[in-house]
């Protein structure tokens, strides 16, 4: 990992902490669970939004008012918006994207979840995507929250990734093992 990189998920992980356990303590931690889900989803849909967090041209006053509002405007928990209010005036909101991803494995695992990701070739049903979860919680011995993405280069089947596990059953794989097979033939 790049020395930058590092130092943000430091500098989010910090931050994450402290506004998991005080949501935690004033037992808002339902609340922080969505409120997360709708900032992460808000910043990836605005580019304003993203434009804010990471211009070193905003000014840090600009800034915190601008967070403040986004707070108030989508009923941000306490914690949290006190959190992005302090982020704003230490010039840290640039690791906001890694904040919301550190906040949600602290809730999950507070919740007894892990996330799993899967990538497929085409995207998954509802259907689907549940009885996936059930097998994949029958197999860890825990809730599994399924993140889904879309990888039209597989073919077909899935890659799960769950923890430090991956299970590979994609078409792409295992036409590259057969491909390797026939070259230790030759």
């Amino acid at each position: 990992m790049s020395e930058p990189a590092s130092i943000s998920s430091g500098i989010a992980a910090r931050y994450a902490t402290a506004i998991f356990e005080i949501a935690k303590e004033s037992n808002a931690l339902g609340n922080l669970d969505s409120n997360v889900t709708e900032l992460a989803a808000a910043l990836e849909a605005s580019e304003d939004l993203s434009a804010l967090i990471s211009s070193p041209l905003v000014s840090r006053d600009d800034q915190e008012k601008a967070i403040a509002s986004v707070a108030q405007k989508m009923g941000l928990e306490a914690a949290l918006s006190n959190g992005l209010a302090l982020m704003a005036q230490k010039r840290r909101l640039f690791v906001l994207p890694q904040l919301l991803a550190q906040l949600a494995a602290l809730i999950s695992e507070e919740k007894g979840e892990v996330t799993a990701e899967v990538a497929s070739a085409k995207a998954l049903t509802k259907t689907q995507s549940e009885k996936l979860s059930k097998t994949l919680a029958a197999r860890v011995g825990k809730t599994v929250k399924i993140n889904a993405t879309v990888d039209e280069e597989l073919i077909g089947g899935l890659v799960v990734k769950v923890g430090s596990k991956m299970i590979d059953t994609s078409i792409r794989s295992k036409l590259n093992s057969l491909q390797n097979a026939m070259k230790e033939v030759g």
